[in-house]
């Protein structure tokens, strides 16, 4: 098994994501879709001869000798991969271009899962394949962040470490091992794959108890752990599940709050437990906040109404609201049965800009969510709070633990410079799509969704709506190229960039 991890990044990739093609080609020819069962099939049979002949080749070479090659590999494997994925899906829909199965494939190995097909334009396999590659990309990114990310003081992690960003040395905030990288792509790979795999099938077998049929319960579990938002029946509000199952996938969503609910791979232990994890306790604040000011706008008019129901509608409605908060807090992008509800209760006309807001802070460090991330929110959050107490108290002394401190000083420093690079990425992106046309609103929508990984918040944000299927070819590249930004984060490709940091 370890000789496979010795294969460069992107050839062992594409032999799993070869070999996945499986999959959907034996659930067509179940269903005698034979052109998607022959597409699927012939993809993955000329996709593992070229890996087989391509590693024979390659074998006596050396690979992934340092991190920083392996976060460049990583890049490489978001531009180049998504072709291969798009091969089959092209082949079996017949009915669009390559560049657009492309940009689905962009879409859905991110975990953006923007919904460019309508649903009934897909068969079943093709479903399938939509989310499965985001199931893949969710499970790439928790491997990525053990054995790539963490070692390099990436991807969230510069905030707590000691080393600085892009930095690969023994005091990081990985394991001590940072000299053997294709050692480590092993052990994380061997303990998070199990994982991820049980905890999916366990979220299936909850949504098929719960009144789902297989294959919207298990297209359902793979989004839901990937955060993809990726469904063939529009989430739950098209599903046969109703609140159980919201109930069920909202448990499950709180795994892309923090790491810490499923991994401590990562260094980030923390003796008092998950519920002083500061990104979980600031994720399930924000859950709960955002619905009760809601809540309590309209409660007290729903009072001179008089109707009693209304306690029953408002309970209903704020379940949809923190189902929906959830949701795109992590990223996920699933609207609740009762999302409508919660809206007319709240009397809210502009909800897309909440959605964009908390899409925007995003989930945990190290988890399938994209976004800004809560651990950095929250280190600036501790930095205020902290300027604020030595105005009121210039004497006094700030909790003395080495994370408190670097949390506070350097790491709110990094983390406001990641917030500038993110704002100026997002200026630039807004304006390379209003570059060919697009309206300033749909534009920063589209730049929002994009970069943030939260793919349905286009259909969501009602002055944003836009169908990327037609527009041109210009509009399509600069998504594809934000939504890998926005998975790999910019200061991953700053550190990239960096010649300095490069070693042989």
């Amino acid at each position: 098994m370890r000789v496979l991890f010795r294969l460069p990044l992107l050839i062992l990739l594409t032999g799993l994501a070869s070999l996945a093609m499986l999959v959907p080609a034996i659930v067509a020819l179940a269903n005698d879709a034979h052109q998607d069962a022959r597409s699927f099939f012939y993809s993955a049979l000329v996709g593992l001869i070229f890996v087989a002949l391509i590693g024979t080749a390659l074998a006596n070479r050396s690979h992934n000798r340092n991190a920083i090659r392996q976060l460049l590999a990583l890049l490489a494997s978001f531009i180049v991969l998504p072709a291969v994925l798009a091969v089959p899906f092209y082949e079996a829909l017949q009915t669009t271009s390559f560049l657009n199965a492309y940009l689905d494939m962009v879409s859905s190995l991110t975990t953006t899962g923007v919904p460019l097909f309508p649903a009934e334009r897909l068969s079943m396999a093709e479903h399938l394949w939509r989310a499965q590659v985001g199931w893949m990309g969710g499970l790439l990114m928790w491997v990525a962040a053990a054995a790539i990310l963490a070692p390099l003081n990436l991807g969230g992690f510069e905030v707590i470490s000691l080393g600085e960003p892009g930095q690969d040395i023994v005091a990081g905030a990985a394991r001590r091992d940072t000299a053997n990288p294709a050692s480590r792509l092993a052990r994380s790979a061997t303990v998070l794959v199990p994982t991820y795999s049980l905890l999916t099938l366990a979220l299936w077998v909850l949504l098929l108890v719960s009144g789902d049929t297989p294959f919207i319960a298990l297209t359902h579990a793979m989004s839901v752990m990937s955060t993809s938002g990726i469904s063939p029946v529009g989430g739950p509000p098209g599903a046969g599940s109703g609140f159980a199952g919201e109930a069920i996938i909202a448990v499950f969503l709180l795994f892309a709050l923090s790491r810490m609910t499923f991994s401590q791979d990562t260094g980030r232990r923390d003796e008092a437990g998950l519920l002083h994890d500061p990104e979980f306790r600031l994720g399930l604040f924000i859950v709960a906040l955002v619905p009760m000011t809601l809540f309590v706008r309209h409660f007290f008019a729903a009072l001179d109404v008089g109707d009693q129901n209304n306690l029953i509608a408002g309970l209903r409605a704020f379940w949809g609201a923190a189902f929906t908060v959830l949701s795109f807090l992590t990223t996920h992008g699933f609207v609740s049965v009762d999302w409508n509800e919660a809206q007319a209760w709240s009397g809210l006309e502009t909800p897309g800009l909440i959605l964009m807001g908390l899409a925007l802070i995003g989930g945990g460090v190290a988890t399938t969510a994209g976004g800004v991330k809560l651990l950095r929110v929250f280190a600036l959050l501790a930095s205020g709070m902290r300027e604020v107490d030595r105005l009121v108290h210039p004497s006094s002394i700030g909790r003395s633990g080495l994370v408190s401190r670097r949390t506070r000083r350097e790491g709110a420093f990094i983390a406001w410079v990641f917030f500038m690079i993110f704002a100026i990425t997002l200026a630039a992106t807004t304006t390379g799509f209003a570059a060919f046309g697009i309206p300033f609103d749909r534009s920063l929508v589209l730049a929002v969704s994009t970069l943030s990984n939260c793919g349905p918040l286009i259909d969501m944000v009602q002055a944003g709506r836009v169908s990327l299927l037609d527009l041109g070819a210009g509009p399509k590249l600069v998504a594809a190229l934000a939504m890998i930004m926005g998975r790999l984060e910019m200061l991953a490709l700053v550190v990239i960039l960096t010649p300095g940091l490069w070693r042989d």
